[in-house]
């Protein structure tokens, strides 16, 4: 549980500098302030709960568990947090509180947006939930989509029809699903319109009824093209609406749609929104240092621009 060369326990003690933290066998001594003494008894039993549980305490476990709601990683668990069975078996989790956030909302409201920044896991848990309600017979297809706008790049000089221009925009999504269904029986459903994956120009003029269907990179959406999509929903539809706010490729400083949605629509009864923080990224763990250093100089950058605004 201490990892080797207690490096584990380390992890924790950095959650509590003002702490002296000694470990010796198999006790713990802790001495300071009584208030952090409490909380961190507090969090070490968390810890404890969910070596036992699992048999098995990661870096990132730790991460999650010291947060301030960690204690609802154990409490939420509903069959170990397995939304679906991916390929070979493979169990397909939310692995953070606000991925399980994200699950919870997706159960109780129609439409939901997930906002975080990279490898916080919003489209692959969106993505796991649409398969989920695919495989339950809860809807009958599939519809995960994108608003094509270059980063920087051109898409004239990609090679081949517009499809095949797009199709790169768009592979995250199919990289997802790659996870959750087999090769074969995924072409079948894409040739057949069980799943599509289109971009977001395609879904003008168009009821999506019947349907799970995510919006991916949303802060790319102009609010125009924002409103397009929303009014899209039919009767018996879900949707889930994903992006992060620190990676708007808009031209000419547009507004995007996804920061204009979540004014307009905050309160609305029906509506979910879960917002996701560095402590959900899944990938390498510099990602979550450079979101994190990045984050603190625009926060600096922002107030800077405030104060001299004000002058």
């Amino acid at each position: 549980m201490f990892g080797v060369n207690n490096v584990k326990l380390k992890q924790v003690k950095s959650y509590f500098p003002k702490l002296k933290v000694v470990a010796r066998g198999n006790v713990v001594s802790i001495a300071g302030d009584e208030e952090v003494m409490d909380e961190f008894e507090k969090k070490f039993d968390l810890l404890i709960r969910h070596f036992h549980k699992f048999n098995r305490l990661t870096d990132r476990n730790i991460d999650n568990l010291m947060q301030d709601d960690g204690a609802k990683l154990l409490a939420s668990e509903k069959a170990n947090g397995v939304i679906v069975h991916g390929n070979h078996g493979v169990k397909i989790t939310a692995r953070t509180i606000n991925q399980r956030k994200l699950v919870e909302a997706v159960d109780k409201n129609d439409m939901v947006f997930a906002v975080g920044p990279a490898g916080s896991g919003k489209t692959y848990t969106a993505v796991a939930l649409a398969v989920r309600a695919l495989k339950a017979k809860e809807v009958k297809r599939i519809i995960l989509t994108r608003p094509a706008v270059e980063a920087g790049e051109n898409l004239g000089f990609l090679p081949g029809d517009l499809k095949e221009k797009l199709d790169p925009y768009l592979m995250p999504l199919y990289d997802a699903l790659r996870d959750m269904i087999p090769a074969e029986k995924l072409a079948d459903m894409i040739e057949f319109g069980v799943i599509e994956i289109a971009p977001l120009a395609f879904m003008r003029g168009r009821t999506l009824d019947k349907a799970f269907v995510i919006l991916d990179e949303a802060q790319n959406t102009t609010t125009m093209q924002m409103k397009m999509f929303l009014t899209r929903m039919g009767m018996t539809a879900k949707f889930a609406v994903t992006g992060d706010m620190s990676q708007v490729d808009l031209p000419n400083r547009q507004k995007s749609g996804l920061a204009y949605a979540l004014d307009v629509l905050d309160g609305v009864d029906g509506i979910g929104v879960v917002r996701m923080g560095a402590s959900d990224v899944m990938r390498h763990g510099l990602v979550k240092k450079i979101i994190t250093a990045f984050e603190s100089v625009e926060s600096k950058e922002d107030t800077r621009k405030k104060k001299e605004g004000g002058k």
